[in-house]
């Protein structure tokens, strides 16, 4: 019999560590090739390693909780072979990961020198990377330690380094060594939450990590942008009706459940390609206008947390491509098993509070993008007609479009221009179109 490491696959070009946060099997057990084997979380989502092969679990070579590098040997498999080392390879054949080489001797070649232990005396946990970066940039262990962690009890994250690099610290380090009456700090005039009593009755629930992030990244977003939103209704009858004759021969040809999202996303790719500059992002004083139009779907997972995937080059897809790709990122989604890179890389998003009964909606940016749309559950309205022969009153499917952008970057004219040229997309939908 042979052994093979399994080694932390690769998770996206961002994406250096994972943490450890649940074994399925136990040492001594018999998997077989694909088989998830530990479930994981990085800063961007939840995912599975599966094994590359069939086999025994021989050992585990980290525990819960504990966070591991890219590349990094987390478990030794043994499968049918000759001899008795690991064998590289097999490591190559590992399905998801990738070679062990850089990532892992840089950090400890780094850390060999840091004064930072893999541990506080509080017991806090910093992992190869943080340490690493820690050491270049001069920090202390007292230092480290004050600094707020969002990743699995309280950790300090790679990201949050390098948040603390970039505002805290800069401050920090500007503030007068020593005075009598010092200025407060932005971090000291920030308002504090109000403290919150609890009744007998009362059940306090943990927010989980995925929650803490989503509670950090809105918070953010709006404490860097102001926001400002725009509302049109638009009259979207062509497209409701071209959808209830033509989703079942769309099911019967394509395999496909032909939902209102990729036809949404259709038109807001086109008024992407139409006013370019609602595709952008602000870094300090520049603006950095993105090329690829990668338009973000927020959903709403099982657990009641939300997470956007993203749909890379939206204006090079057909509506089949479109519902394919929604349809695919979506079950997906509900099943925990998106891949870092498909939530990475977005430069608007979509999300549709119609699908919860609600009529509109005034979103949230998704950071660092400047605008993101609602779309509202779509209702059957009384509505002025105009006909050659004068206007008359009809039944319509309306529905309204919510538009928050950043009105650091986008005035009124661009974001209210855009979002009715989204609704004119919608609205003059062809009636006729084939599949």
């Amino acid at each position: 019999m042979a052994q093979i490491e399994i080694l932390l696959p690769k998770m996206g070009e961002s994406v250096a560590e994972a943490t450890i946060i649940k074994w399925n099997v136990e040492e001594g057990a018999t998997i077989e090739a694909d088989d998830a084997i530990v479930e994981i979380a990085t800063d961007k989502v939840d995912s599975e390693v599966p094994a590359p092969e069939d086999g025994v679990l021989v050992k585990k070579l980290c525990n819960d909780g504990d966070v591991v590098q890219v590349g990094q040997a987390i478990a030794i498999l043994e499968i049918a072979g000759e001899g008795s080392a690991p064998a590289p390879a097999a490591t190559e054949n590992a399905t998801t990961a990738a070679p062990a080489s850089a990532p892992v001797t840089d950090t400890a070649t780094s850390t060999e020198t840091a004064p930072i232990e893999k541990r506080s005396e509080s017991g806090r946990f910093y992992s190869p990377l943080v340490r690493s970066i820690a050491a270049e940039e001069g920090i202390s262990m007292t230092e480290l330690d004050t600094i707020t962690g969002t990743g699995q009890e309280g950790r300090v994250t790679k990201n949050d380094l390098l948040d603390y690099l970039a505002n805290g610290r800069q401050k920090t380090a500007t503030a007068p060594a020593a005075s009598t009456a010092p200025k407060p700090t932005a971090a000291a005039a920030a308002p504090s939450s109000p403290s919150v009593s609890v009744g007998g009755a009362d059940e306090i629930v943990q927010m989980d990590r995925m929650r803490k992030l989503i509670a950090d990244h809105m918070v953010n977003s709006v404490k860097v942008a102001p926001h400002v939103t725009s509302f049109v209704e638009a009259d979207v009858t062509n497209l409701v009706l071209w959808r209830e004759k033509n989703k079942k021969k769309f099911l019967d040809k394509e395999g496909e459940k032909l939902t209102f999202t990729p036809i949404f996303i259709e038109a807001v790719a086109k008024a992407i390609r139409d006013f370019p500059n609602i595709n952008c992002s602000v870094d300090g004083d520049n603006i950095i206008l993105k090329k690829n139009i990668n338009i973000g779907m927020a959903a709403a997972l099982p657990s009641g947390n939300l997470i956007v995937p993203v749909i890379k080059n939206a204006d090079q897809l057909n509506l089949v491509g479109l519902a394919k790709a929604v349809n695919s990122l979506a079950d997906r989604a509900r099943k925990n098993q998106l891949k870092p890179d498909e939530i990475q890389g977005g430069t608007y998003t979509l999300t549709n509070v119609g699908s919860f009964g609600n009529v509109m909606g005034t979103p949230i940016i998704n950071q660092p993008q400047v605008a993101i749309m609602a779309v509202g559950d779509i209702r059957k309205k009384p509505a002025v007609i105009e006909t050659p022969q004068g206007d008359t009153i009809g039944i319509r499917h309306m529905m309204f479009l919510s538009h928050s952008y950043d009105h650091r970057v986008v005035d009124g004219a661009l974001g209210g221009m855009f979002v009715k040229r989204v609704a004119k997309y919608l609205e003059e939908f062809d009636i006729n179109r084939e599949i």
